[in-house]
């Protein structure tokens, strides 16, 4: 019984917050905000029908509140405004580059920049390179992250798919400790087996996907 109240009280916060929130605001801004009040309100139920605790509860609520906060209208838009802020934070990095497809970004990153020889051990370099764009992952929630891991074709496949796989999730883990909540991130790795150049060094690389999260 306990439990169950504190999650009614979460969705009565929620919701008290999107109205709030809506005021002022303009008719695309209150669909947003009453879009994401309402996912993070259903995400609050599904945690805590699952997780049976208060944990659960908000952890089921931060999810909700990613899910469905953008309709179709305001995509385009969204995802260039992300863009061009992405754009800026790489600017200094002449190793990295981010294209277009359609609505999707992807932004590439020559693994020298982030892991020395045969590690996937993130450098401190790398990590101030990531920190600028989880600065602008963070401000625009309302996406998708997928972290892909290439290797070249040096070494034995498998060795080099599993090297692939533990860059992939370094980044995402570093991604998570910069703020970028879990649930928006997944970590892919490709080993050798989608090379982009006759080039071994640009073909070891991690990339990022950032795709918009379509309201309904």
């Amino acid at each position: 019984m306990r439990s169950r109240t504190i999650a009614l009280s979460i969705i009565c916060v929620l919701l008290a917050v999107s109205l709030l929130a809506c005021a002022g605001a303009s008719k695309q801004e209150k669909g947003t905000g009453i879009g994401a009040a309402t996912g993070a309100g259903i995400g609050a139920i599904l945690g805590q029908a699952i997780g049976r605790d208060t944990k659960g509860t908000l952890i089921g609520a931060g999810a909700g509140a990613i899910v469905g906060a953008l309709a179709g209208n305001q995509i385009g838009k969204y995802m260039d405004n992300q863009e061009r802020e992405l754009r800026q934070a790489m600017a200094q990095q002449e190793q990295a580059s981010i294209q277009r497809q359609q609505e999707v970004l992807r932004a590439t990153f020559n693994s020298e920049v982030f892991f020395d020889f045969d590690s996937a051990q993130l450098k401190q370099g790398g990590r101030r390179e990531l920190e600028r764009v989880a600065d602008v992952l963070n401000k625009y929630r309302k996406t998708t992250i997928r972290v892909e891991g290439h290797t070249d074709q040096t070494g034995p496949e498998q060795y080099n798919q599993q090297l692939s796989e533990r860059r992939a999730q370094a980044v995402k883990d570093a991604l998570i400790q910069m703020g970028v909540i879990k649930e928006r991130i997944e970590a892919v790795g490709y080993g050798e087996t989608q090379p982009i150049s006759s080039s071994p060094a640009q073909n070891r690389r991690v990339e990022l996907f950032i795709t918009p999260i379509r309201k309904g």
